[in-house]
């Protein structure tokens, strides 16, 4: 329900559907390739108010609203914004989102709220994620981002993982009174956020600085803790947590399983994303090394990551970075925006190509990629037209480095170390999908350990219910 009068505002609608869109401006190309920062130049307060009068205010329920995961009160707040209400608007989005700094800058939008903007069909719809980081940042930057702290419960509480999850779910969890202790297997904190999302999409400083208010409001991080190995969710309980919540995501790289895979230039995204990308007082000590490209690269895969690794290939100095996709562009799963932003940076993209062997030259390194020509048959169970290789259709693509953006599957070491905690495809936590309660009393979870690879914002918003179900839980347990 929206927080602030709506239809019967003084506005007209239809000058504001005839109000062109500032549209968000990026760095020159030649500029920004050459480094790992923000391609995004931010709004400045006078093109967001200007910007935010585009919204249309819909009556309830806004398309928009209901388009967004956390159902952020996006009219209120664009009014808000319009109005120069900065700190009013960031409040407001925090009500419902625990992560607005990074969801304005890394949900995809065009598929969410803003693809759902009634202005869409006719004209360019509103900003609605750079309005949402502009607000956030805004208020960071001029009174700075306290998280109210509940009286203590005496009830402590842990976290295992922590990405958008789990740091939802602390933020929650605080904000009730209860310790909580985040524990992490990585050196730093941050998760995907940290260790899976490359600087020019999402900078590491915006995601330390919403760790910062975490620790300012007493959450304490444990990083290099493996849960599942250096101790087990029955450890925690038997150190007196009385709750466990388990987001440790969906970050094992889904292998090829083709001859050569192995081989000295083909790297897992994961590895090469966070040689890349996280600096090297962060990362094991075997990664820190950054990846031989070379000067042709090939990205295997079509979502996001696939997206990021081909941006990163070329921040790395390589001159020919191409995706092999073995679908059509249509079939893509990753956000068009970021394609689009990868093709101005100079990737091309060589669709319904599967590779099927890598190829090693004298000195064992990777030199090319055998590929096949595929063609779309009937659809699959999930509605997208399966992939059939033309017989004799074999082919070489000539490749110094190549980047395995297949998927992830859970790390499985959480179920297989925690009795009568159920699971199923491949380790996914089973869970009730309104509280996060697992099989196991005391133990929640949520994100994608539980639903495979999603949005920061499901993942997100699956840690605050979470948090809200153990907070009940831990009311009534003695």
């Amino acid at each position: 329900m929206r927080s602030i009068p709506g239809d019967d505002l003084a506005i007209d609608r239809k000058d504001r559907a005839r109000m062109p869109s500032m549209e968000m401006h990026t760095r020159p190309v030649d500029e920004r390739i050459r480094d790992f920062e923000d391609v995004v130049i931010p709004l400045d307060a006078e093109q967001a108010m200007f910007e935010a009068s585009r919204c249309v205010q819909c009556p309830d329920p806004a398309a928009c609203v209901l388009a967004c995961p956390a159902h952020n009160d996006i009219p209120s707040a664009l009014w808000l914004i319009e109005h120069g209400q900065f700190l009013e608007a960031a409040q407001l989005y925090r009500q419902t989102s625990s992560l607005p700094e990074i969801c304005g800058r890394v949900c995809p939008q065009e598929q969410l709220c803003q693809g759902s903007c009634a202005r869409v069909k006719s004209s360019s719809p509103a900003l609605t994620g750079p309005l949402e980081a502009f607000v956030a940042d805004y208020e960071r930057r001029t009174r700075g981002v306290d998280i109210p702290v509940g009286e203590p419960s005496g009830k402590k509480v842990a976290i295992v993982g922590s990405g958008p999850a789990g740091l939802a779910c602390a933020d929650q969890l605080v904000q009730k009174g209860h310790q909580v202790v985040v524990f992490e297997a990585k050196p730093g904190s941050g998760g995907l956020l940290t260790y899976g999302i490359p600087g020019f999409k999402l900078p590491n400083d915006v995601v330390f600085a919403r760790i910062g208010d975490l620790q300012k409001a007493g959450v304490k991080f444990e990083n290099s803790t493996y849960i599942g190995k250096d101790k087990t969710i029955d450890d925690l309980f038997t150190e007196g947590f009385e709750a466990v919540f388990v987001g440790v995501g969906s970050e094992i790289d889904a292998p090829m399983e083709v001859p050569g895979e192995d081989l000295p230039g083909v790297y897992k995204a994961t590895d090469f994303l966070m040689r890349c990308n996280v600096e090297p007082e962060l990362l094991p000590a075997e990664l820190r090394a950054m990846p031989l490209v070379g000067s042709k690269v090939a990205v295997i895969g079509g979502g996001d990551t696939a997206s990021d690794c081909l941006r990163s290939a070329l921040r790395l100095g390589a001159e020919e970075v191409t995706c092999l996709y073995r679908r059509t562009e249509k079939e893509m799963p990753g956000g068009r925006h970021d394609r689009y932003l990868a093709r101005e940076e100079g990737a091309k993209y060589q669709f319904l190509t599967q590779p099927v062997r890598f190829i090693a030259n004298a000195q064992g390194r990777l030199a090319q990629i055998e590929c096949i020509r595929m063609v779309l048959g009937e659809p699959d169970a999930k509605g997208r037209r399966k992939p059939v290789p033309v017989e004799g259709s074999n082919f070489i693509v000539e490749a110094d480095c190549a980047v395995l953006a297949l998927g992830y599957w859970p790390d499985p070491v959480v179920g297989d170390t925690t009795p009568d905690l159920k699971t199923h495809k491949y380790g996914l936590i089973v869970v009730d999908t309104e509280t996060g309660a697992t099989s196991r009393p005391g133990v929640y979870a949520g994100g994608d350990d539980v639903t495979g690879p999603d949005l920061v914002v499901t993942a997100m918003v699956a840690g605050r219910k979470a948090a809200k179900a153990m907070d009940e839980y831990l009311k009534n347990s003695h």
